[in-house]
């Protein structure tokens, strides 16, 4: 009896639950629909903000993926299908238990969905900079190549990519487009890195550049080994693409601190360069950059031109000789256009024409070919003053972005811009000028970002900066970024006009070098910040330094040889900030421009001698000090400068008729 009792104990409430299940079926249908579109809902939700922070480079926490294919499997279950007639008790029963039961399991996946922590990971900020946007030049032949660089980068079999083809063809621009893509577009790299190499290789210059873009500060003055270590720390857990544009040499990786790309770490880089060998020595992968097709040839001389010159009824044939010697090169058919495309009479067109098929007889080597295209239009320009700009901005350093604002007031030093009625007129011819050399394509024209500000700026292509350096030697002397000896008497000719050795290592000079240099006018030392001391014997002999820039470097006190240097017309020591004193600067009466900003000087003895000033910045953290009557004595100054912790008198300021930007701060204006 017990055992009776106990089964049918058991089966009543099973009867109970069937019936229930039969009763209801209706019901639980509805609520397993509703529960199912407020878990679709959630997945919906997750996945738009999962797919926003996946394009910043971010991942999803495993619970997330997880969570995601549990939805995806339990919707592959979820089978309603029609409703059973009422009669069918069997099957009504049936699908009012599934519907009951899978409501469950889809409440508590609701449940377990809430992830009030975030969906993806706290990974390191991505790493990348946008490049500015160019127009591709030959678009099918470089999106080709576009496409076959990012077929490399996607196949995990490939790990290092070399860019090949000759100076000038568009490389750089490719990679620009490839560098965007994989920070817009992919998220397969966690850091894009682009370092631009140049010709003179610095395996120190080429560490900094990399931990730069990491935002990482490697030891100054340790050697390369800990440095690379501590670069290789840095990189080994990051997936990174690592874009190294213009190398002109192999190096091996763990000199540099550069991990090995591998598939399993899934990192790649890829290099341009002119020369196959660079390629094959470091055994990279080759893609060689294609010159023009003829049709697209044409295409990019008529976008540079800006009209149809092959409807041009008397220049058509003209415009396609014109064409033809620019090799299908992008580089010489954007110079060529730019020189022709000023050029209106039919009579120019055949008389330039000559000129250039002159300049380019003899030479069968294309790259030599495309040197004096690159010479022709410098030499077609029509103002002499155009030709000094250029000149001049081959002194900075290969692939260097030259501050607009800066270079104008080089060229305003330099008396390349001509003293006007005022800064702004000069300023104004300063930009025309640079407008000018962009539309000739000599120079590129871009906006960066530095140091907060936005601000524009020019660049040279090398190929340009080359022929330049080549039009102005003997007279110029340009030292390259690695440069630590100073002593190469063979670089100090007598007939040197312009010497830039900025922006170097130069650490030292030797107290017997004394340049014989009567010519030398420039002296360009600014940026050396290892260089602590100028000896007294280097300004011996230049006695007609007119331009003299020993900004940002480390010297204690300046040689009194300098303080004799009569025809001294620009004399900068901007952030000289272990210079403490000065001697007097009475003899210096031609200078024009006097810059000791950011510099520990007290006073300026000297001052009230340096009558044709007409820039003067005395922006130094510990003068307090001006004394009356020396400002009025200044009467030429247009732009002037002092530290808040100075204050004059609105009296003086007043009788300085031509100054036009003026930072001081005022003792008797309430």
């Amino acid at each position: 009896m017990e055992i009776l009792a106990s089964i049918v104990g058991n089966i009543v409430p099973s009867v109970g639950e069937y019936w229930n299940y039969h009763k209801e079926a209706d019901q639980h249908v509805k609520n397993l629909k509703r529960k199912w579109e407020l878990l679709e809902g959630r997945k919906d939700d997750i996945k738009k903000i999962l797919d926003s922070e996946l394009r910043q480079g971010k991942k999803p926490k495993q619970e997330v993926k997880l969570w995601l294919q549990n939805v995806e499997t339990i919707k592959g279950d979820i089978d309603i299908g029609q409703e059973p007639a009422r009669w069918m008790f069997l099957s009504r029963m049936r699908k009012g238990e599934y519907a009951f039961k899978k409501t469950k399991e889809v409440e508590e996946l609701y449940l377990a969905g809430d992830f009030t922590d975030g969906f993806v990971l706290d990974l390191p900020e991505r790493i990348g900079k946008m490049m500015p946007p160019s127009t591709l030049v030959g678009e099918s032949t470089a999106q080709r190549t576009k496409k076959e660089i990012l077929a490399c980068m996607l196949d995990n079999n490939v790990g290092k990519i070399g860019v090949y083809g000759m100076g000038g063809i568009g490389k750089t621009t490719v990679m620009k487009e490839v560098n965007n893509f994989l920070l817009n577009e992919s998220n397969k790299f966690e850091s894009v890195i682009w370092v631009t190499v140049s010709k003179e290789f610095d395996l120190i210059k080429l560490q900094n550049d990399i931990a730069c873009r990491l935002k990482l500060e490697l030891p100054k003055f340790e050697d390369e080994i800990i440095r690379a270590a501590e670069l290789y720390t840095a990189l080994k857990d990051r997936r990174y693409a690592l874009i190294l544009d213009d190398l002109w040499e192999t190096f091996a990786l763990e000199k540099v601190g550069i991990p090995e790309p591998t598939s399993t770490n899934g990192c790649k880089i890829v290099l341009t360069t002119r020369d196959l060998d660079v390629c094959r020595g470091m055994s990279y992968k080759n893609i060689k950059m294609e010159l023009l097709s003829k049709e697209e040839a044409r295409e990019l001389f008529l976008h540079k031109m800006e009209y149809d010159v092959f409807n041009t009824p008397y220049l058509k044939a003209i415009a396609e000789d014109v064409l033809q010697t620019c090799a299908r090169l992008p580089l010489a058919i954007v110079t060529i256009a730019g020189s022709f495309k000023r050029l209106v009479h039919d009579y120019e067109w055949r008389d330039a024409l000559e000129q250039l098929r002159t300049s380019l007889k003899g030479f069968d080597n294309i790259e030599k070919q495309v040197h004096e295209v690159l010479k022709f239009s410098y030499e077609g320009l029509k103002e002499e003053k155009l030709k000094q700009c250029l000149l001049h901005c081959a002194l900075y350093p290969e692939d260097f972005k030259i501050d607009k604002k800066e270079l104008i007031e080089d060229l305003i030093d330099e008396r390349i811009i001509e003293r006007m009625k005022s800064r702004q007129a000069e300023y104004d011819r300063g930009y025309s000028m640079l407008n000018k050399l962009e539309n000739a394509s000599l120079l590129e024209g871009g906006i960066g970002i530095m140091k907060f500000d936005r601000k524009e700026f020019v660049k040279m292509h090398d190929l340009v900066r080359d022929m330049v350096l080549l039009v102005a030697s003997p007279e110029f002397m340009v030292g390259h970024l690695g440069l630590k000896d100073f002593s190469d008497e063979g670089k100090w000719r007598e007939n040197l006009v312009k010497a830039s050795l900025m922006y170097n290592k130069i650490s030292r000079i030797p107290s017997n070098v004394s340049p014989m240099c009567p010519n030398l006018s420039t002296l360009l030392l600014h940026h050396n910040s290892s260089l602590d001391d100028v000896p007294d014997s280097l300004f011996e002999h230049l006695h007609g330094l007119k331009v003299l820039n020993l900004s940002y470097i480390g010297i204690e006190s300046l040689p009194n040889s300098v303080f004799s240097l009569k025809n001294l017309t620009t004399l900068r020591l901007r952030r000289c900030i272990n210079l403490k004193h000065v001697s007097s600067l009475a003899k210096l009466t031609t200078l024009r421009k006097l810059d000791l900003s950011v510099i520990g000087i007290t006073e300026v003895p000297g001052l009230e001698m340096l009558v044709n000033l007409t820039y003067l910045n005395l922006d130094a953290w510990n003068l307090k000090i001006m004394p009356l009557g020396i400002l009025p004595k200044l009467s030429h100054l247009q732009y002037l400068r002092f530290s808040c912790k100075v204050t004059v008198k609105g009296e003086e300021i007043e009788r300085l008729k031509k100054l036009e930007n003026v930072w001081v701060r005022f003792d008797d204006l309430y």
